[in-house]
């Protein structure tokens, strides 16, 4: 059954009266009486109005769906074997799980390696990428893995220099570009900048890819997130101003008298910026790879969201017909930073459905002697079991994953600990691994010997998100070895099983009591 929590939920600092007692339906209270201050979102958005459309506090989190989904990763089990070896010699010695090679390769002509097959999506304007920049870029470059500066950030540069509507200088884009270049490791990854609409009205293509030497950029149509443009919100009418200025939407206008009134008396104690919605034609797209192209990228990439089967399809087609290197799909109910927080529930195409279509339809086209790109999976994968199936269920087609999220809590984790580890204020929780950072990391005193002294303290950040990407390293390791398949390029459908008949329908993979039904008799029978 899939469920949705109504009118409360952390994510938007709000629940019922009578948490016992709730309609399921409505959501509301069973009992709704008069005298409630109005801790729910019914009543907190009786006060605050739009304000509450929005997952909060702004620019210190990021939220995903709460909606329990018909069929998700946990609807299929990873199988293993007894017999044989794929990758390595079928022997005792050769067979053990640190002999995994993890390491995949993206795109077409000019190929990028990945260390581990991990993509960090689209991380843009919003406060809570922003502040936490440092700890992904260090982290994803010494994991060998790719990370994406997302949307809108040239724009919301305070220090950005434009000139007759082009951009000139963002001092915030190069430094985002030029921390993860400083750590890049041995060639492995490579930082990606995205556009949508308004960047590529501002000249951001032209300024990244010929100014800033950047190699790998993405067109987005969407995310799994939200079916329409990115927003943040701003504290600052002033920011506000700037913004509209600039060509975006901003609700409700800074410049109207109302809301400068409102914003003197606190009654408006925030403005949001909104992106415009891109239009899709499969002529504006072949121009806009061409002179992506033509501006010196060596890779392109696209983005889509969860949209309808038939924009998935266009996707799909575009990207082969083409020749786009890397194709990201982006599954309803994985997570962001300032999704409205009804359309994070309640839109799109959840994962485990979206990437099964887009095997259909890459298989088709694969079947057709087509060219296809490089597939990645997203949408709420965290950790390295639905990695493992991610890739079977895609297989041979899926190359990598994406994690945005849960890379970015890895990110903000470590950053805490550097921070409390300074102050000699640890908790118990965290003391009881040690004092030093050397003791609570895991990976610390390899940080400290690969790349000196002061990198652990430097860059906490950092360690937090290398450190949980090792995890999911020997977790992929024991899993994939105890398959048999000792590289990604071995990972097949029949690796994995649907628990239940629903699972298999959607899916196309086999359910779990038909798996090998055949041979098995064929074993039995002699």
């Amino acid at each position: 059954m899939s469920i949705t929590k109504i009118n409360r939920s952390a994510a938007t600092l709000s629940k019922n009266r009578t948490p016992d007692s709730v309609s399921p339906f409505s959501g509301m209270c069973a009992t709704c009486v008069e005298g409630c201050i109005g801790m729910c979102e019914i009543g907190k958005s009786s006060i605050r109005g739009a304000e509450c459309i929005y997952p909060q506090p702004f620019g210190i989190m990021t939220a995903a769906s709460e909606k329990d989904y018909p069929v998700d990763f946990s609807h299929f089990n990873i199988m293993g074997s007894a017999v044989g070896a794929y990758g390595v010699p079928a022997d005792s010695e050769h067979a053990i799980f640190t002999n995994v090679d993890l390491e995949t390769t993206v795109g077409d002509k000019n190929p990028i390696k990945l260390k581990l097959p991990f993509v960090v999506p689209g991380l843009g304007s919003t406060m809570v990428a922003k502040r936490n920049w440092d700890g992904l870029a260090v982290g994803t470059a010494i994991s060998g893995t790719l990370l994406t500066i997302g949307e809108n950030v040239c724009g919301m540069d305070d220090e950005s220099i434009i000139e007759n509507g082009r951009i000139k200088k963002s001092p915030d884009m190069e430094n985002r570009i030029n921390t993860y270049r400083k750590w890049q490791l041995d060639g492995y990854g490579d930082i990606v900048v995205q556009f949508n609409v308004e960047d590529t009205n501002l000249g951001v293509p032209e300024y990244v890819l010929q100014d800033l030497g950047v190699e790998t950029v993405e067109l987005k149509w969407g995310q799994g997130a939200k079916d329409i443009g990115g927003e943040v919100k701003l504290k600052k009418i002033e920011k506000a101003v700037e913004m509209k200025k600039k060509g975006y939407i901003v609700l409700p206008d800074p410049e109207d008298p109302e809301s400068v009134e409102a914003y003197k008396v606190g009654g408006i104690k925030e403005f949001e910026r909104h992106s415009r919605l891109g239009m899709v034609t499969e002529e504006g797209f072949s121009r806009s790879v061409e002179k992506l192209r033509g501006l010196g990228a060596r890779r392109v990439f696209l983005k889509t969201g969860a949209y309808r089967p038939a924009d998935l399809a266009r996707a799909v087609k575009f990207a082969s017909d083409n020749r786009i290197d890397m194709l990201t799909v982006d599954g309803a109910g994985g997570g962001t930073g300032m999704s409205p927080w009804r359309m994070m529930n309640e839109w799109g195409i959840p994962t485990i459905e979206l990437c099964s279509l887009t095997y259909e339809y890459i298989d088709y086209l694969a079947r057709q002697g087509k060219y296809v790109p490089s597939v990645v999976f997203a949408g709420g994968i965290t950790m390295e079991d639905q990695i493992i199936k991610a890739f079977a269920l895609g297989a041979p087609y899926v190359k990598g994953v994406g994690m945005a999220r849960s890379s970015l809590a890895a990110a903000m984790v470590g950053k805490t600990i550097g921070g409390i580890v300074e102050e000699k204020n640890l908790p118990v929780y965290i003391e009881r691994h040690g004092t030093t950072l050397e003791e609570i990391f895991v990976t610390g005193v390899h940080l400290k010997d690969t790349y000196g002294e002061d990198f652990t303290r430097k860059h906490p950040g950092g360690v937090g998100v290398y450190t949980y990407y090792q995890r999911l390293a020997q977790g992929m390791r024991q899993f994939m070895c105890g398959a048999r398949k000792f590289a990604f390029e071995h990972v097949a459908r029949n690796d994995i099983v649907a628990l239940t008949k629903e699972a298999a329908e959607v899916s196309g993979i086999t359910y779990v009591m038909e798996l090998d039904k055949d041979e098995a008799w064929d074993i039995i029978k002699g």
